[in-house]
């Protein structure tokens, strides 16, 4: 029976946001990707926002701060508004986390999807019916896709896969615990400096097709 559940990880400039809605189309599957952050605002009875800021780290008084910067642009001066006395407290931010997990294997249970990004990879690491794939590429060539895609300056495309790699690597540490990221996290690694989006996507989808009782198992690949 071939695999049920795809996740696919990438950094950015890596051909993840490219690839994933292909593979979701040619395997008939559903896209997954920012309906993760949706569904568990709706369970945890937050806003959307809020649960994104919980993925990104952002604090209370970065909120408040971007808040306040705000009024003040809107009302074309610095003065005139007052910082809220009382912050209303939301859900406790490792029980939000756990919840993001949580909605990332209830949406596996149901089989038939391309879940991309999230580090669904290692959410779901333990289960048979899922391939892990991690696409990724030299930082030369992920900065000029960067700089291409949203028509940046050279300077301005290396900050922000840099800055997308550290999140990444910070991200994963803190929600699975995972430091380093390794090659061996993964089923499939795809070098997108090799490798064009429709090889990555022709692999991918051969992978993902095959029976996952076929593959090799540890002893056998030792021998």
């Amino acid at each position: 029976m071939p695999y049920k559940i795809v996740c696919i990880s990438a950094a950015d400039g890596a051909m993840g946001e490219e690839i994933g809605p292909r593979v979701a189309s040619e395997l008939g599957f559903r896209l997954v990707n920012e309906q993760i952050v949706a569904q568990a605002a709706d369970e945890a009875g937050v806003q959307a926002h809020v649960m994104a800021d919980v993925e990104q780290r952002r604090s209370v008084v970065d909120r408040v701060i971007h808040e306040l910067l705000g009024r003040a642009t809107a009302g074309g001066g610095s003065h005139g508004y007052t910082v809220p006395a009382v912050v209303e407290p939301g859900p406790p931010v490792e029980s939000l986390r756990g919840l993001i997990r949580s909605v990332i294997e209830e949406i596996a249970s149901s089989g038939d999807a391309v879940i991309v990004s999230h580090a669904a990879s290692h959410a779901l690491a333990t289960r048979s019916d899922t391939l892990r794939i991690l696409i990724t590429a030299g930082p030369q060539t992920r900065q000029a896709r960067v700089r291409m895609a949203h028509d940046v300056s050279e300077k301005e495309a290396q900050k922000r896969v840099a800055r997308g790699d550290a999140n990444r690597a910070d991200y994963i540490k803190r929600f699975y615990q995972v430091a380093p990221e390794l090659p061996t996290h993964y089923d499939i690694v795809l070098n997108g400096d090799r490798l064009s989006a429709d090889q990555a996507l022709d692999i991918i989808v051969r992978a993902a097709s095959t029976d996952p009782a076929s593959a090799p198992t540890p002893e056998a690949s030792a021998r």
